[in-house]
C-alpha cells in the first residue's frame, strides 16, 4: 500500500535518491545531504509546533510503499512564501507608450521584478517516480498536502501559489535564462539552479535587473518559452489546474515557468472534501459504484493519506478495510476526510 506521511530524518537516504532524479529547476529538492537534512528537521519541528497562524513553518511529505519499505514520491508546503527573505517573481504587465502629436499608441509587454506573492502559502518539492506519473498516486502526492491544509487551515494563508518548472532542453539549457539571467551571472541555467538549491534563490534574485524588461527585445526562443512547462512538470501542472489553480500574471525569474495561484477556499481538494465517520468492514471485493477517493486522517505528526476505491455518498459512514484503517491509523467511529480523485 502507498501512504503519504510526514517525512522523518530516517528517510534521508531515500529522499536523497528522489532528489537526485528530480528535474533541474526543482531547487526545493537539492541533491545535497545537508540541505535535505535541514529540510526534514525543519518539517519535523513544524509538525510538532503549536500554530495559530501561518509563519515560517514548512511541511514535507513522502509517499511510502509500505510493502517494499521505500519512498516513491514527495511534496511539501511552505506556510508563508518569503517569510524570512523576499519571494521574487517576474510580473507580466503591459505598458502603454503614446504620443498624441504623432497619433501613436503602443502597448508594450514587459516583465517587472517583484515580490507580490510574498506571504502566500507555497507548494514545493513535488516528485513521483516515473512509473507512477499517470496513476492516481500522483494525485495523492500533490493533493494529499492540500487535504492537510483543509484539516489545519489556521496554519496556512488565504491563498496558495506554486512555481512550475519552466522549459529547458535535453542539455539543460533554458532559453529564458540565457536571454535574461545569464547576462548578470557567468553561469549556465543548470549551474544557477544548483547554486540556488544549495544556498538560496534570493541572493541571485537580488542581482537581477530591477527595471522593467521589455519582452519584444528578448530573442524569439526566450519569448516562446515564457509560461511553458517542463515535460517532467506537466503532471503536477495538470493536477493543480484541475484542482482550481490558475496561471496568474507571474512567471519564474530564472526559467520563465508559470506560477499558479488559487484562493485556498476555492481549491477543489479543500472546498469539496468532506468529513465522514469510519466503519471498518472485512475485506470485500469493490462494488459497481466504487470510484477512487483520496482519504486522510486529519492528524498532525501522525498525518496519513492514501487513495482507495470506495462506494461512498455524502452523509454516510465510509467503509474501510482493516488494512486501510490500519494504514490511516483510524478505528471504527473515528473520522476521515475524503475527496474524489
Amino acid at each position: 500500500m502507498l501512504v503519504l506521511r510526514p517525512a522523518q530524518l530516517a528517510d534521508l537516504a531515500d529522499v536523497r535518491r528522489l532528489a537526485a532524479d528530480s528535474p533541474v529547476g526543482v531547487t526545493s529538492l537539492p541533491d545535497d545531504d545537508e540541505r535535505l537534512r535541514e529540510k526534514i528537521v525543519a518539517s519535523e519541528a513544524s509538525f510538532a509546533a503549536e500554530v495559530s497562524f501561518n509563519g515560517e513553518e514548512s511541511y514535507f511529505f513522502v509517499l511510502e510503499d509500505t510493502e517494499q519499505g521505500r519512498l516513491v514520491g514527495c511534496s511539501a508546503i511552505v506556510a508563508s512564501a518569503g517569510y524570512s527573505e523576499p519571494f521574487y517573481s517576474f510580473r507580466n504587465e503591459t505598458f502603454v507608450h503614446a504620443s498624441r502629436s504623432l497619433g501613436i499608441h503602443n502597448k508594450i509587454h514587459a516583465l517587472s521584478l517583484c515580490h507580490d506573492l510574498t506571504g502566500n502559502s507555497l507548494l514545493t518539492s513535488f516528485y513521483i517516480e516515473a512509473a507512477l506519473v499517470q496513476s492516481a498516486y500522483a494525485e495523492l502526492v500533490s493533493r494529499g498536502r492540500l487535504m492537510f491544509v483543509a484539516s489545519h487551515p489556521e496554519r496556512f494563508a488565504d491563498a496558495l501559489v506554486v512555481e512550475i518548472v519552466g522549459y529547458s532542453d535535453e542539455h539543460g539549457d533554458s532559453p529564458f535564462w540565457d536571454a535574461v539571467g545569464r547576462n548578470f551571472f557567468d553561469m549556465n541555467y543548470t549551474e544557477a539552479e544548483r547554486l540556488c538549491g544549495l544556498k538560496s534563490r534570493t541572493f541571485l534574485a537580488e542581482l537581477m535587473p530591477h527595471y522593467p524588461i521589455y519582452v519584444p527585445l528578448l530573442p524569439d526562443a526566450a519569448q516562446e518559452s515564457m509560461g511553458q512547462v517542463h515535460p517532467r512538470a506537466q503532471v503536477t501542472f495538470d493536477i493543480l489546474m484541475r484542482d482550481g489553480f490558475e496561471t496568474d500574471r507571474y512567471i519564474d525569474i530564472f526559467d520563465g515557468g508559470p506560477t499558479l495561484h488559487a484562493p485556498t477556499s476555492g481549491i477543489r481538494s479543500i472546498a469539496q472534501s468532506r468529513v465522514a465517520a469510519v466503519r471498518v468492514d472485512s475485506e470485500t471485493a469493490p462494488g459497481h459504484a466504487c470510484r477512487p477517493y483520496l482519504l486522510c486522517n486529519g492528524l498532525l505528526q501522525d498525518y496519513r493519506a492514501l487513495v482507495a476505491e470506495l462506494d461512498w455518498a455524502p452523509g454516510r459512514p465510509v467503509s474501510l478495510t482493516p488494512a486501510m484503517a490500519e494504514a490511516l491509523g483510524v478505528a471504527a467511529g473515528d473520522s476521515v476526510r475524503l475527496v474524489a480523485v
